[in-house]
């Protein structure tokens, strides 16, 4: 099913006015009863709940991690001064900019295709793109090549101290109608419970700062050895492009604790300031409401 963000790729994200830009159509074909489950990047869903809908499952994570697509293997470190990243998330850019300045970051939208042939083409050194849709989409050759694309690429891995990912990267949402028990139990057996706590904190610390879905904000939750959830998250402002990072952990059984315990957290620490700044950017662009 297309959905309003994928009929109009050419265009930023920020330039249209439609709640769940990706999950719009499928959420109306699963109220309408013409589908009865609807199977969502987790990350595209917007904070505030569909009443009648329910997500009835987290399967297995996906790994969360951006990484960073280039025809000569290059990581961040390695890239040239100069170089020409695409990519139109502001988180990312703002983390790309706070590792690398003199980089030159240039927004680029279309399907994961698209965007990698923009590199092996020439018009851009490097892509910066999820790592899930990477592995969902294409088989990497042992080398880390895109293989499946028989184009002449090397991805490579960037890790949360350089890049924190998008709240709930690489998770999948499976939702249902919310009395329909059969889906509800067929749905219990893929259910997996270290990740939808996981996004649950996630999701929780973006929500609670408030700052809207496109929001330059980051967040992952990792279940530790203890027992214990370790969140990190950042946020940075969009016009100065500081980056702020904090972490908070806490019972793996309360994920929604942690993530408003790390988004008052952030906002004490400077990140008010922030979300004026985000929140006046929004207003002054309206399209770009969440």
């Amino acid at each position: 099913m297309a959905t309003s963000g994928d009929l109009s790729p050419e265009r930023a994200i920020g330039e249209f006015d439609v709640k769940g830009l990706f999950v719009d159509t499928i959420r109306a074909a699963l109220l309408a009863g013409e589908v009865d489950l609807a199977v969502h990047s987790y990350k595209d869903l917007p904070s505030t709940p569909v009443d009648g809908l329910t997500i009835a499952a987290v399967p297995a994570r996906e790994d969360p991690r951006d990484v960073l697509v280039t025809r000569h293997g290059h990581d961040l470190g390695e890239l040239p001064a100069g170089a020409t990243v695409g990519t139109s998330s502001q988180r990312r850019r703002s983390q790309l900019l706070r590792a690398r300045p003199r980089l030159r970051v240039r927004p680029v939208r279309g399907n994961l295709d698209t965007r990698l042939r923009k590199v092996a083409d020439g018009e851009l050194d490097a892509v910066v793109v999820a790592f899930a849709g990477m592995r969902r989409l294409y088989v990497p050759e042992q080398e880390g090549g895109v293989g499946a694309l028989g184009l002449p690429l090397k991805a490579v891995a960037l890790e949360a101290g350089q890049v924190l990912p998008a709240a709930a990267q690489g998770a999948l949402a499976v939702e249902c109608r919310a009395g329909d028990s059969d889906a509800l139990a067929a749905c219990a057996h893929i259910d997996d419970d270290a990740s939808r706590r996981g996004v649950r904190a996630e999701r929780s610390f973006l929500s609670h700062l408030g700052g809207g879905c496109l929001a330059p904000v980051g967040a992952l939750a990792t279940l530790r050895s203890d027992g214990l959830l370790h969140l990190a998250g950042m946020l940075a402002d969009p016009v100065s492009g500081e980056v702020l990072r904090r972490s908070h952990r806490g019972p793996a059984e309360r994920p929604e604790e942690l993530g408003v315990a790390l988004a008052g957290q952030m906002i004490a620490s400077g990140g008010a300031a922030m979300l004026d700044v985000i929140a006046a950017t929004r207003d002054a662009h309206p399209g770009a409401r969440p």
